[in-house]
């Protein structure tokens, strides 16, 4: 998960020469971020939040922040702490912006974490929540890199633990890499990560 957060490190320059106060704020969030300073960060996207009550994206962040600290910890009191947190902030983003193929992948993330916690008790429901999300999205916009990938390495994880061949997976990982090459985010404070991560799937996908 490292490198989602390296990924986006090189917009700060650009997010920090931002004019408006949006911008700056959103900035800001995203630098703290980049530095490791989590719990900041998120505090910072909340404010903007408060106030930004039509957009989505300080409440996306918010969530997928949370998600990542989710799967990063063992502790499952904060962990149950950090899932609770971020699904309300997706819940918030979700509502300004349905049919949201970046939303939708960072629940299916969420519902990943969630099944993480318990493999053996929340396997069978949130994997099938989880495909749900990828395979909304990939209907409504099939040209998204991160939801080829993402789906992708999802299946992944399941083929491998029964066993199964992860051929088709990696190819559309390799799919995916083609479509992050043509991508463009809509301004530097949109979803933009994964291409690093894409590319080091696929290079396992080689061993």
């Amino acid at each position: 998960m490292k490198t989602i957060i390296t990924s986006i490190a090189f917009f700060i320059c650009t997010i920090l020469s931002a004019q408006s106060q949006y911008e700056q704020g959103m900035g800001k969030a995203m630098q703290l971020w980049g530095e490791g300073k989590n719990t900041e960060a998120v505090a910072t996207f909340e404010r903007i939040a408060s106030v930004e009550k039509n957009n989505w994206l300080p409440n996306y962040y918010i969530s997928f922040i949370n998600t990542l600290e989710a799967f990063g910890t063992k502790d499952k009191e904060k962990a149950s702490a950090l899932i609770s947190k971020a699904q309300d902030a997706l819940d918030n983003a979700t509502a300004i912006s349905p049919n949201n193929t970046e939303i939708m992948v960072a629940q299916a993330l969420l519902y990943t974490a969630i099944l993480m916690q318990d493999p053996m008790t929340n396997g069978q429901k949130y994997s099938a929540l989880a495909m749900e999300q990828y395979n909304k999205a990939l209907v409504i916009d099939p040209k998204n890199p991160r939801v080829l990938f993402s789906k992708a390495e999802f299946e992944i994880g399941g083929a491998k633990y029964w066993g199964t061949d992860t051929k088709p997976m990696c190819e559309a990982i390799a799919k995916s890499i083609e479509l992050f090459a043509n991508f463009k985010p809509e301004t530097p404070f949109h979803p933009n990560w994964g291409a690093d991560r894409a590319k080091e799937a696929l290079e396992s996908c080689k061993k």
